[in-house]
């Protein structure tokens, strides 16, 4: 049997007008900035106007551990998103901008796959809008400013052995996490060590999807912290005069995008912070205002429940006011077997011992669900290789749980395949279980999160941190900052800080290797085990595969 590859089915999609998607949510074509035809950004005076609205019921995707096996939470957030369309709900969704780092990485893109997909595939793969080319533009010019400030006298005092500002690229390139600027003589200004990230982790990316306004994304740019004295008191970016051009830069980009799925419903795609180094969620001026033009919205958070959905209910909801009604965990029956211990290349081959084996990592994701006050539901993104026994198994261990799996064929038939789980959701919602609180109060001690996090997540026995980091997180609440919350840079693959260990992991030990303020965004960011703010290529990169054909169409991406 042959498939469509994700590329062919998105380039043969009947895309209507972007006016006609607008239009569903009520939005006017004046309030559409369009970007040709089948995207448009979505007016500033527009999002003002609809305050006032009562807000829709928001429901939120996530997912297992990613394994190799591929799991499909994008896949299924637009699955849901159709298929409650499809039982009569005014429905949309939110998720992230893709990165060019993972398209021409390993990863691939990030519009879904399949009959579930976001269009222009193609565009909201690459440059899409330019949203991350603006926010890496605004974060590059504090980074300019910083240097021409100690450059010009360095009016602020600035320790130049204390910037904590480093530059950012949209890409994966190992070679730049560490370098040495300001070589080549007394023009050049003061050699300092210094270094990049990918723009998905830059400060700016998080101040931007956090922040409700300009205004509000002004103050927060203004509220970075930059560099320290030789008496350790910060130097923020509004002191370096940066925040008002930053805001100029970012202006566009504050504006949610509006496209649509294969089945011309209407799709908030805005914001990209990675969820193992950032927050990874989507914008908060996104989802605020599809809960005002819709009844359901439907949105994912990244990679597994341990980062995305914990960083979606501990740092996104409680900052934004946000109190989702129901959580949808993405599994396969391919990733249970992985779990359970089955080489990659044997996947396709019944083994349901391995697949009852392998289940405990999504029991995990199920019990941390439930410490949220959220309830959850399994949707098990079908493969065709799955077999009845294997997904019965998945279904049996799901009920020992408390809660139900539910077998899901959007990847071949949209929303036919989802029209299931859209009605368990909507009873769910109905049902009004959901009682969300975050897991920690804002008053506890920084390490003190990071310990909740570490133990009732991970199920980590203890947090591995020096003096010195324990010492900076005191200086930290001792400035005022105690009350923020922790946002955990770990590995995807595993509840541990070891790729390597699938399943359930229990008796480990989590190491913060280094502590992060990010004032602006408002959360510190614990960086664990051997985690990476700027990932390398791998071996094959993606981008071997990526070129134009003869007819000037893209082939290669996924």
């Amino acid at each position: 049997m042959s498939f469509k590859s994700d590329i062919e089915i998105a380039r043969e999609a009947n895309k209507k007008p972007i006016q006609e998607i607008g239009a569903k949510l009520d939005i006017p074509s004046a309030d559409l900035l369009p970007f040709g035809h089948d995207k448009a950004k979505v007016s500033e005076d527009f999002i003002k106007s609809v305050q006032g609205n009562k807000d829709g019921k928001l429901i939120l995707v996530t997912a297992i551990n990613p394994t190799p096996a591929g799991e499909g939470k994008t896949t299924t957030t637009v699955g849901l998103g159709d298929g409650l369309n499809a039982i009569g709900k005014k429905a949309a969704i939110c998720i992230r901008e893709a990165s060019l780092g993972p398209c021409f990485g390993m990863k691939g893109g990030a519009a879904g796959g399949g009959y579930a997909q976001v269009v222009p595939m193609e565009e909201m793969n690459l440059h899409f809008t330019g949203d991350f080319h603006a926010i890496t533009s605004a974060h590059n010019l504090l980074s300019a400013m910083i240097d021409n400030h100690i450059y010009w006298g360095n009016e602020l005092e600035i320790d130049t052995r204390r910037v904590v500002w480093r530059r950012v690229m949209d890409m994966n390139d190992r070679a730049l996490r560490t370098i040495t600027a300001s070589l080549g003589g007394v023009a050049n200004g003061f050699p300092r060590e210094a270094g990049f990230d990918i723009t998905v982790a830059s400060e700016v990316m998080a101040i931007l999807c956090l922040s409700t306004d300009l205004d509000d994304l002004k103050e927060r740019l203004g509220n970075i912290i930059v560099a320290y004295r030789r008496d350790r008191s910060a130097v923020y970016a509004r002191d370096i005069k940066a925040d008002g051009a930053m805001t100029v830069l970012l202006q566009q980009a504050m504006q949610p995008n509006l496209v649509q799925t294969l089945e011309n419903n209407p799709a908030f795609v805005h914001g990209g912070p990675f969820a193992n180094i950032a927050h990874g969620c989507n914008s908060v001026v996104a989802t605020k205002t599809a809960l005002k033009v819709a009844d359901y919205v439907v949105t994912e958070a990244g990679f597994g429940a341990d980062l995305g959905a914990e960083k979606f209910m501990n740092i996104k909801c409680r900052k934004a006011g946000l109190a989702p009604e129901a959580v949808v965990i993405v599994a396969t029956v391919r990733a249970m077997k992985m779990n359970g211990g089955v080489a990659k290349a044997d996947l396709n081959n019944e083994n349901v011992d391995a697949v009852n084996e392998g289940c405990a990592n999504l029991g995990r994701h199920i019990a941390n669900m439930k410490k949220f006050g959220v309830p959850a539901v399994v949707a098990i993104n079908h493969f065709v290789t799955d077999t009845d026994a294997e997904v019965q198994a998945v279904k049996d261990y799901v009920a020992t749980q408390g809660t139900e799996a539910i077998l899901c064929k959007h990847w071949a038939h949209g929303s036919k395949g989802t029209e299931e789980l859209a009605n368990k959701v909507v009873e769910i919602i109905e049902g009004g279980q959901a009682q969300y609180a975050p897991l920690y109060n804002d008053d506890m001690s920084l390490f003190g999160k990071i310990e909740t996090i570490a133990k009732e997540i991970y199920r980590a026995d203890e947090v591995l941190a020096d003096k010195k980091i324990r010492d900076q997180l005191k200086q930290w609440e001792e400035a005022g900052y105690g009350n923020l919350p922790v946002c955990m840079a770990k590995t995807q693959y595993s509840f541990s800080t070891d790729p390597n260990l699938r399943g359930a992991p229990t008796g480990h030990s989590l190491p913060i290797r280094e502590v992060r303020l990010s004032a602006g965004a408002g959360f510190v960011v614990a960086i664990c085990g051997e985690i990476m703010t700027m990932p390398g290529l791998p071996r094959t990169p993606s981008a071997e595969a990526i070129m134009l054909d003869e007819n000037g169409d893209v082939q290669g991406l996924f």
